[in-house]
């Protein structure tokens, strides 16, 4: 199954931009929003043409539709929560191995925290979240085809924090595509509840679970 993986760039990448217009005051970030080909933070390699390929299709779904949303903070869902939106993409482009993003802030509730904190010259950085498996690969773990972009950018505090406070894929917690998007999926949970089963009750168990399962899907 998928697991949510989340990817920060570093402050130093990221531009923060307030235009004037007509007496109104802009704000965009600008800068590296995702990178291919080398090994990151998180030990994980993006192939670019996987890249490629998402960025792609989050551009012709999402950036071109003015719906290409993301959040303040460290969302735990593949999903968009509107409530939480401040910003949205618009522009995603290739550039080598990068990929450079632009997006407005919004005169949402959290959009108006990013510009107090852009006003006060704080730092930020962003955060991509997508779904998808990983295979470990010389050291690295490799993100496979099945990986699947949710939002190109969200935007989190700064980056060059402890890597402890980087949650990178949410460990516990995998995600499956039902028709009216992603569902949680504890397998972890799972996996205990069979190891706890004794034999004369395992099968009862097993199909407990995968009921389970199924009603998640078709009730998500």
């Amino acid at each position: 199954m998928a697991k949510l993986i989340k990817e920060e760039i570093d402050v130093s990448n990221m531009d923060f931009i307030v235009e004037s217009v007509g007496g109104k005051k802009n704000y965009f970030i600008r800068g590296i929003f995702m990178q291919s080909e080398q090994k990151n933070r998180n030990g994980r390699i993006y192939p670019k043409s996987l890249l490629q390929r998402e960025v792609a299709r989050y551009n012709n779904n999402y950036v071109t539709e003015n719906r290409a949303f993301g959040e303040l903070g460290h969302p735990d869902s593949p999903t968009i929560n509107l409530p939480l939106v401040s910003h949205v993409m618009t522009k995603l482009t290739e550039d080598g191995n990068n990929f450079i993003g632009e997006a407005k802030i919004l005169d949402t509730p959290n959009g108006k925290i990013v510009k107090t904190l852009i006003d006060e010259g704080c730092k930020m950085g962003v955060s991509s979240r997508g779904v998808g498996t990983l295979k470990e690969s010389n050291g690295c773990k490799l993100v496979q085809d099945d990986f699947y972009l949710s939002t190109a950018a969200d935007i989190v505090a700064d980056p060059s924090a402890p890597e402890a406070f980087v949650q990178g894929i949410m460990e516990g917690k995998d995600w499956v595509m039902s028709p009216k998007g992603w569902t949680e999926f504890d397998y972890d949970s799972a996996k205990k509840n069979l190891r706890e089963a004794k034999m004369a009750d395992f099968e009862d168990r097993a199909v407990k679970i995968f009921e389970n399962f199924l009603s998640k899907i078709q009730n998500s």
